[in-house]
């Protein structure tokens, strides 16, 4: 049996990027023949697509933890590591991607529609790459990035032209299983229904989708009963269509109660004010049903809504409300703004933003945050001399040490690079120029614009064997 479900939290991480190769070039009389270290490769991006075969998160739930695989590494002869595998996982139309905040990431509409969720880490630059005219040489490479990893929560809403909503057991599954080829439950108890059906309807050239949304009850939008569960899948509906029981065996119940009680679940939910309303009167076959439909009926038109008298069980009236609901959604169609399928929210970063911050915290410690700090502090091997020379360079350049200074850092004050989980912590000895910058050519090898001594004398002698192998040919007797 296929359940159905509209909300889980997701776990994603993207693939980590692939060490940079520190490697030289050698080769017979040629040793040293230059830096030849490729770079790693990109980690696998985690991206979201809408398929629309997929109705139901059932996977996510069972299944929530996803990984894309890692870059590899580059190696020597300038080649370059294999990039990561990027991870697609398919979502239903209409997903909605929310932070652990309830942020809004993205809203995905439309078959093909996709967000990436956690992006791939970069591949770290071999030493073939590092090399330039004052570093001739390096003998270090970058580290892969990690891929970014968290949480997500996916919401599902139902992509629906009409929405139905009533009491439970008030013959909205009926109704949708006769104006449609949908086959939902249907009984005679409360909460039969407990997952939206979706049918699709043809009145005339119109083709439109309709939804029952599981019964609505008192104190549903503040989560009584199911209400609260499923009341997001009829934010994106055109019309609204109550659903009203005609025949109730309930004593304390009638049309016009049961009407209000379900505008003000609706008014408290927020955002469906502007939807066009039309009533149903259902179970009009009942004898009882059919007299206090007519008498229902004027109060309802003299509130403005638009009134159908049918019977779901005998198939009465349906033909007009499904015509009247082509009507009012190829006007909704019509009057709506074209727009980008997909909604991804964009926060951009301001002007003036230098890229990382300066904060004097209360242990004294002076904490650098900003994008490429961190992962320039990542992508370093802390064991090579050569590459921290490279950090304390780019983190010059930045513009971060200026800033301590600014800050009131002075000489041995704890500077803490990073989140508080996962920083580098260093003493602070300030300088006019970083590490490769004073030594003006850090990284150059000298065994590059000439031979080395040994190496010269070897092919020296050689030179000479060559040499002596042939005169005595030349000179050799018969």
């Amino acid at each position: 049996m296929t359940t159905f479900v509209d909300r889980v939290e997701l776990h994603v991480a993207a693939g980590s990027g692939g060490h940079g190769c520190a490697s030289v070039h050698r080769e017979k009389f040629k040793p040293l023949g230059g830096p030849d270290g490729g770079n790693g490769g990109r980690g696998g991006d985690v991206t979201l697509v809408v398929d629309q075969s997929i109705t139901t998160l059932l996977d996510y739930h069972h299944s929530p933890y996803r990984k894309a695989t890692n870059g590899q590494p580059g190696a020597g002869g300038n080649r370059s590591g294999k990039d990561g595998q990027d991870l697609v996982l398919p979502v239903p139309d209409g997903t909605v991607i929310l932070d652990r905040q309830g942020n809004v990431l993205a809203d995905l509409v439309g078959q093909g529609t996709s967000y990436v969720a956690a992006q791939g880490g970069r591949g770290g630059l071999g030493n073939a790459a590092l090399a330039s005219a004052r570093r001739k040489a390096p003998g270090f490479a970058l580290l892969g990035v990690p891929g970014q990893a968290g949480d997500i929560v996916l919401e599902l809403k139902t992509v629906a032209d009409v929405a139905l909503v009533g009491y439970p057991s008030a013959g909205k599954s009926s109704l949708i299983s006769v104006l449609s080829a949908a086959k939902p439950k249907i009984a005679d108890y409360p909460f039969t229904t407990l997952v939206p059906n979706l049918g699709v309807v043809t009145a005339g050239s119109t083709v439109y989708t309709i939804a029952d949304v599981p019964g609505l009850i008192p104190g549903a939008s503040q989560g009584k009963g199911l209400g609260l569960e499923f009341l997001r899948h009829v934010e994106r509906c055109s019309v609204l269509v109550h659903i009203l029981d005609t025949a109730t065996l309930e004593s304390d119940r009638d049309p016009l109660s049961d009407l209000d009680m379900i505008e003000a679940e609706l008014a408290q939910y927020g955002g469906l004010e502007d939807r066009p309303r039309f009533v149903v009167l259902n179970k009009i076959d009942v004898p009882d049903g059919k007299d206090l439909a007519e008498m229902v009926r004027p109060d309802l038109e003299a509130r403005g809504y638009r009134v159908f008298e049918v019977s779901a069980v005998a198939h009465m009236g349906l033909k007009e409300l499904s015509f009247a609901l082509a009507e009012q959604i190829s006007a909704s169609r019509a009057a709506k703004p074209k727009e980008e399928a997909t909604r991804i929210v964009i926060r951009p970063k301001a002007v003036d933003d230098s890229g990382f911050t300066v904060t004097l915290e209360a242990d004294g410690t002076y904490r650098v945050r900003g994008e490429k700090p961190e992962r320039w502090i990542r992508q370093t091997d802390f064991n090579n001399d050569e590459a921290v020379g490279y950090l304390a360079d780019r983190l010059s350049r930045l513009g971060v040490e200026d800033e301590l200074r600014k800050a009131g850092a002075r000489a041995g004050d704890a500077v803490a690079i990073g989140p508080e989980d996962n920083a580098v912590v260093f003493d602070w000895e300030p300088t006019v120029l970083a590490g490769a910058e004073m030594l003006g050519r850090r990284g150059e090898d000298h065994r590059l614009d000439a031979p080395r001594p040994a190496t010269q004398r070897r092919r020296d002698k050689q030179a000479e064997r060559d040499e002596a192998e042939q005169e005595y040919d030349e000179f050799k007797p018969f």
